[in-house]
Parts: C-alpha cells; structure tokens; sequence
C-alpha cells in the first residue's frame, strides 16, 4: 500500500502477530488462546508464525507489553514539557493521560491487556530506560509535593493511583466495546484526575498511622508500570 496516496502501511507479519495477540489475550485471557489461533487470526499462513517470530508465548506477552511503551512515553514527554512546577493535577495528567486516551481507540485492547498482567503479577521490570527515566522523573515529582505524606503510604498510594488509572480505563474500554454509554470524555479524564489527587494527597487516618508506626519497618517492592 503506498502512503503517497493516503493510505496506511501495513504492520508487518511480527507486528501483526502482536497487534492480534493483544486484541486476542484481551478478549479470552492469557491462557484462552493457543499460539496455533493467534497465527491464524493474523491472517499467517506459518501455523508455527508466533514461534517463528517469538520462540514462546512469555516472549510475545512481553513483545505486547513493551509495543507501545516508546509511544506512551514520547507522549508523556511532550505533555510533561508544558508542566507548571508544583501542580500536582497537572503532573498527574501528564504521566496517566497517555494511558487514559487508549481507551478511546477502538482499536487499541492494549489496557484490558495491561489489566490480565496486573493481575497475574507479570514481571515488569524489564521495559525500555526511557520508560524508566520517565518513571523516575515522575516519581521525583511527586516526591517534592507529598512530603507531608509518610514515605511507605505515599509508595503505596503512588502505586495504588496507577493501578486505580489502568483498571478505570480498562473498564471504559470494556463498555465502550459493548455499547454501553460512558461519560463524556471530557468529564471522565477530568473526574479520574480528582480521584488521583485525592488518592495522593487526603492525610492519613490516625488508623493508618497507628498500623505504619506497628508495622514491620521493611518496605515492600511495588512492581513497575507501564
């Protein structure tokens, strides 16, 4: 197909394979479909594309997972360009909006995706040093902002507003795809910001300050994310 004439480029047979396998693992969950059927749906004629390509499945979730990271965060980059220092929405929207508005590509099952490795702890620590840089910018960020926040709840509430962020918009995926009617994007993206901040930033209970004073001083490892 030529682009001259205004017509896409088609992915090529290894990107095809993760662009099916992501609509597919989403849809029927990691372990609902065999590698057999991911090559058929891609439109392969090799029954044995997906270890021609990959090797093995764990290599194809990974090359899912890892496919639109460099997107993600070239967008988080431009968007934390316009920060103003010290706005805690602000720096919020610029890490989690790039995430938000996969929801609304019909095309993209990259969240719901995203969702089934959250809940099967799949290892994440093996993603792009640009994605790490841009998560430790971030973190950095928030850091400066919430230190009236003690550092073990404010690692949790960290990790906990980004799972809260995924598992939200993988949701509105889910029902956009039914047909069932959602917010108006504008209020969805603003409301899911205030339920961000409000995660990050409500003082701890002096229930929650008792159990931290009583809890075991090691800190637990949160897993990194997308």
């Amino acid at each position: 197909m030529s682009e001259q004439r205004g017509y896409p480029i088609a992915p090529s047979p290894k990107q095809q394979l993760v662009l099916t396998a992501e609509r597919l693992y989403a849809l029927h969950g990691l372990d609902g479909v065999p590698l057999r059927h991911i090559g058929v749906a891609a439109g392969m004629a090799n029954k044995s594309a997906v270890q021609y390509h990959f090797g093995s499945k764990e290599n194809l979730i990974q090359a899912i997972l890892i496919n639109r990271i460099d997107g993600l965060t070239h967008r988080r980059e431009l968007l934390e360009a316009r920060l103003s220092d010290g706005n805690l929405r602000q720096i919020l929207e610029a890490h989690h909006l790039p995430l938000i508005e996969l929801a609304e590509d019909e095309d993209c099952y990259y969240l719901p995706f995203l969702e089934l490795l959250l809940r099967e702890s799949h290892p994440m620590d093996d993603l792009t040093e640009r994605h790490r840089q841009s998560r430790r910018s971030y973190y950095a960020h928030l850091d400066r902002l919430l230190r009236h926040i003690p550092q073990p709840v404010r690692d949790m509430r960290v990790h906990q507003a980004s799972a809260v962020c995924v598992h939200i918009s993988a949701d509105r995926h889910r029902m956009r795809m039914h047909g069932v009617t959602v917010a108006p994007y504008a209020l969805h993206v603003s409301q899911l910001l205030d339920l961000l901040v409000s995660i990050l930033t409500t003082p701890p209970s002096e229930e929650t300050l008792a159990a931290l004073e009583s809890s075991p001083q090691k800190a637990p490892v949160y897993r990194e994310l997308p």
